[in-house]
């Protein structure tokens, strides 16, 4: 085929005007962070900290290192959402709906999750020191190797929930029924068991309950005796 050179020059200018791919494809394909919330949105890399959104539809959201620190959701429907490397410091999420979100290497120092549902959500890599997990349903979740120092899981729901490898010295489990909960490799060291049912618990070790703290009302399972160290003494948490 023989180009007219006419026509084969305004083929290559209408090339040259088109917009160049960036890093979510065309220009019409990126995140726009000043859209309202709403399910499916996708706020990936927005600045959305200290905003109110309380009660907020984002279900199968996009998020990806968005910065919701001392954002409120509370009552958010978050089902599904992607939450990876996101920013949560201080970000409350009160009785929000975050069963199955992807929440791998999240930054949560001090978020608060109480009542909260995240079953078979994944919480792994998370930098979570002192959040708050109280009352909340972590049925299937996943947060091996997560960093958990002094986070309240006080009366949580832990059935099958992993801890493989996961930082939790300090971290409070007093008066929970742990279930299934998977703790191979975990680190607990001063960790609160107190009153806590670990009788169904996978992969505790007798050192692991050494270092860690319990007392007459704490249920280990089969074959781990309780530490002679039970309880700690005033001061060591």
């Amino acid at each position: 085929m023989i180009w007219n050179p006419v026509l084969l020059a305004v083929v290559t200018g209408l090339v040259a005007l088109m917009p160049a791919p960036g890093p979510y494809g065309n220009a019409t394909a990126r995140p726009n962070c000043n859209s309202d919330p709403a399910k499916g949105v996708d706020w990936t890399g927005c600045f959305k900290a200290r905003r109110v959104m309380t009660g907020a539809a984002l279900t199968g959201a996009t998020m990806e290192r968005v910065d919701l620190s001392g954002s409120d959701l509370s009552g958010a429907q978050l089902n599904g959402v992607n939450l990876t490397s996101a920013n949560l410091y201080r970000a409350r999420f009160h009785n929000a709906s975050l069963d199955g979100a992807d929440m791998t290497k999240v930054e949560g120092l001090r978020a608060d999750f109480k009542d909260a549902t995240l079953m078979r959500a994944n919480l792994s890599k998370g930098e979570l020191q002192r959040a708050v997990f109280s009352g909340a349903d972590l049925r299937g979740a996943d947060l091996e190797k997560a960093e958990l120092g002094r986070a309240l899981f006080v009366k949580a729901k832990m059935s099958d929930t992993n801890f493989t490898d996961t930082y939790l010295a300090r971290a409070d489990f007093s008066g929970t029924d742990l279930g299934k909960a998977n703790f191979t490799g975990a680190y607990l060291l001063r960790t609160n068991f107190s009153g806590a049912d670990l009788s169904g618990t996978r992969g505790l070790t007798a050192a692991q309950i050494e270092f860690s703290c319990g007392n007459d009302e704490t249920t280990l399972p089969n074959g781990l005796s309780p530490s002679p160290n039970w309880p700690c003494a005033a001061g060591d948490d």
